[in-house]
């Protein structure tokens, strides 16, 4: 087991900020596996900075005065991906003009990074079991088998079981990749000390380059940005801390300022702790955002029932009054906009589902296709209504 002074030497080298246990595994694993031939899978996330740990593998290994190569495999067609690889003569397809080495050939006696290894073709990847297990590969257009020695280190942050499954990655091959796995935890799994950290070193950074002051946080918006689930990881919250920095001339960020800049979907799955600037609460326990929670799903329960019982003409069947508590926050539409919306000519058995599609509906119809002025009329975001117009079909 590495000492804790080499991992924190290998985070200020390469600039990795955090200090959680599984982070502190990834790296030592890391460490561990370096000095060896043995292949690498790194499994994460995208955007949680995968494409790190073959550099320190690389740079820590016999290998490091040696050529790195890092080959973002779900960039190349698929009809060129063959001739990247492991090169082509002259001639062996159309526009071959001249004869050309391969990353393989190129990086001879050091390290191949194959970053996205999964979206490599089913053919190409018989082609990397065979380097993988003889050293061996074929040109295109070639008969002639040529030797490399090559370590190799892939990164994926799709679920290769799954794929092995639906017959889109060879099976034998995963097992040769993964002879070490390393995993990266995601941002949302490494607590809050962590995102703080990475912020106000993201934050640090920008004032630094862009020579202006840091912004900061206030407690309302510290805990904001930790509740939020982090979907993109480490980048997603570099490129929301570089907005930040840009755009706002003030610098003590609030949670108001914070939650702009923050997906739709922030709002609707958390309708209590995140609210609008001048509806801020600060909670002082669980106990009591569960007292709002219920509160609040009482009052929109309420409300679902009553606007729902008018657009129906007060011919409501019983099931939709016992399922609306379940449903009041899954429908902004309605919950937000039925108020304005004309009746909807339906029947008895019409589902919430149907009656949001038709307010979509009228209300596109109403603007003539224009979903700016249609989601101000419902009174939701252009994004939401996005999402809408594709979950109901409506393009």
């Amino acid at each position: 087991m590495m000492v804790k002074a080499d991992i924190q030497q290998i985070k200020q080298r390469y600039g990795i900020i955090g200090n959680c246990l599984a982070l502190n595994r990834a790296i030592d694993v890391t460490l561990q596996v370096a000095p060896t031939d043995l292949s690498v899978l790194i499994i994460g996330e995208s955007g949680v900075g995968k494409e790190t740990f073959p550099q320190i593998i690389h740079q820590n290994s016999p290998r490091k005065h040696g050529p790195y190569i890092a080959v973002n495999c779900g960039a190349i067609p698929e009809g060129t991906i063959d001739s990247e690889l492991f090169g082509h003569e002259k001639g062996s397809f159309t526009g071959a003009l001249a004869e050309r080495k391969g990353y393989f050939e190129g990086a001879d006696g050091g390290t191949v990074f194959l970053d996205e290894v999964g979206e490599l073709p089913v053919p190409t990847q018989a082609r990397l079991l065979r380097v993988l297990e003889t050293g061996e590969f074929l040109k295109v257009g070639s008969s002639k088998a040529l030797k490399t020695n090559v370590r190799i280190v892939a990164a994926t942050n799709v679920n290769l079981g799954r794929a092995i499954t639906e017959n889109k990655f060879r099976e034998d091959l995963f097992y040769r990749l993964r002879q070490v796995p390393v995993a990266i935890p995601p941002l949302r799994e490494r607590g809050a000390d962590d995102i703080i950290l990475l912020f106000r070193k993201f934050a640090s950074d920008c004032a630094e380059k862009y020579r202006m002051p840091g912004i900061h946080l206030d407690d309302d918006a510290r805990r904001l940005l930790i509740s939020y689930r982090w979907p993109g990881n480490v980048r997603e919250l570099k490129n929301l801390t570089e907005r930040i920095s840009i755009i706002e001339e003030n610098r003590d960020i609030t949670a108001g300022i914070l939650q702009q800049y923050l997906p739709d979907s922030t709002v609707e799955k958390y309708p209590v702790l995140v609210k609008k600037e001048h509806e801020q609460k600060i909670f002082n326990s669980e106990r009591e955002i569960l007292y709002q929670v219920l509160f609040d799903l009482k009052n929109d329960v309420n409300e679902l029932k009553k606007l729902v019982h008018e657009i129906m003409g007060g011919n409501i069947p019983v099931s939709i009054h016992e399922e609306a508590g379940s449903i009041a926050h899954a429908h902004p539409i309605i919950h937000n906009s039925i108020q304005d919306a004309e009746p909807v000519e339906e029947d008895a058995s019409l589902s919430l589902e149907d009656v949001e599609k038709e307010m979509i509906k009228k209300a596109l119809e109403k603007h003539n296709g224009r979903r700016k002025n249609a989601a101000a009329d419902l009174k939701i975001s252009e994004r939401t209504l996005y999402r809408k117009i594709k979950e109901y079909n409506l393009d």
